[in-house]
């Protein structure tokens, strides 16, 4: 049986997309490889933890020995990374959390990649049919690495990097090294750079869900500065299904861009939320927009992102398959049927962090 592991399986893309190759691949075992920091979490893959092409290994990518002990028992064909530290803002507190995680831990998966693939007869792979799948590395990266975009215009494939956080700064930074192991190595390699995304399992540190679970317990709904920073957003199992398809598909060597074509501000974004929330829960027209709050700016702050997915529309046929408003709807009633889950995230050390970030002032 072929084998592919993946990271940061139990995080909140991750998990969408560990669960769309299991149920999609039962001839390729998937090896979900996570450290279960605060954001990961098992419980996102309760419905597919007893499949038999499912494998979870506890382990630490900034550990090189725990890697190790995972490509020995495995002996993987590929690697999907998306295992990272992915929140500016606790980058912009932590910092070296994200250089270890995301600069060095791609370090270590890199080499040993390199190490079992090319460097040792005992472990090259032909599997795959199709040899550029054979021992691929494909990067899963932010569309943050790009900048900030002005009032018009999207980012290319071919846009220059220039990050402004310490966590586009990490990310931009594994995305060179995986394109420099790829080009000086030999090793097939993909990166893709993908817009916000939302749904089913988003931690609640993020936008979206930090106001559902806001909207929820009454508490204030934090808006940096004047609410009307534009982001491109993509409903998380439409982001799962084009990694899918890239994996297999896609030309190696290149980089694809992922986007919803579907740009909102902050602030339209929230009231939009805020509609169907109290729609939902049977809330006058408007309630919840008192809890709207403005909070200061955080430092380096992209202004605008917007993603051109036309490379991956042309190549491969890739669309996203729900517009915004049927996402939001999706996963509002999915966070009010699993308020259990809610509940279990957002205790103990999440708590003093939002405490901490939010309502410090």
């Amino acid at each position: 049986m072929k084998t592919i592991i993946i990271t940061g399986g139990a995080g909140f893309i991750g998990s969408h997309v560990v669960r769309e190759f299991v149920q999609n691949n039962p001839d390729k075992k998937i090896i979900n490889l996570d450290a279960l920091t605060y954001a990961g979490n098992l419980e996102n893959l309760k419905d597919i933890e007893n499949e038999p092409n499912y494998v979870f290994e506890k382990a630490d990518i900034t550990n090189v020995e725990e890697l190790r002990k995972v490509f020995e028992k495995h002996n993987p064909d590929a690697v999907l990374h998306l295992a990272a530290e992915s929140h500016v803002d606790r980058s912009i507190t932590d910092p070296n959390a994200f250089i270890n995680t995301n600069v060095i831990g791609t370090a270590n998966l890199l080499n040993l990649c390199r190490e079992f693939w090319t460097l040792n007869p005992d472990h090259q792979h032909g599997n795959f049919p199709d040899e550029t799948r054979k021992n691929l590395f494909y990067h899963v990266s932010t569309d943050e690495v790009y900048g900030s975009l002005g009032e018009a215009g999207f980012f290319l494939e071919t846009t220059p990097y220039d990050p402004q956080s310490p966590y586009s700064a990490s990310k931009a930074a594994s995305d060179h090294l995986v394109r420099a192991y790829g080009n000086t190595y030999g090793m097939p390699f993909i990166v893709s750079n993908c817009s916000n995304n939302y749904g089913p399992n988003h931690f609640p540190e993020k936008l979206i869900p930090l106001c559902i679970s806001n909207i929820l317990n009454g508490k204030p709904l934090p808006i940096y500065g004047d609410g009307k920073y534009t982001r491109d957003w993509l409903f998380v199992i439409d982001h799962a299904k084009a990694i899918h398809q890239i994996f297999f598909e896609a030309k190696t060597g290149e980089t694809y861009n992922i986007g919803g074509f579907n740009e909102w501000q902050n602030i339209d974004l929230v009231k939009e939320l805020i509609k169907q929330m109290d729609e939902k829960l049977g809330n006058p027209v408007g309630h919840s927009e008192k809890l709207i709050t403005y909070v200061k700016d955080r430092p380096g702050h992209d202004k605008r992102y917007a993603i051109d997915a036309t490379k991956l529309n042309k190549e491969l046929g890739w669309y996203p398959s729900v517009t915004f408003e049927e996402g939001l709807a999706k996963t509002i009633d999915w966070f009010l049927e699993n308020k259990e889950w809610l509940e279990h995230v957002t205790s103990g050390d999440y708590l003093d962090y939002y405490n901490a970030q939010y309502l410090s002032e």
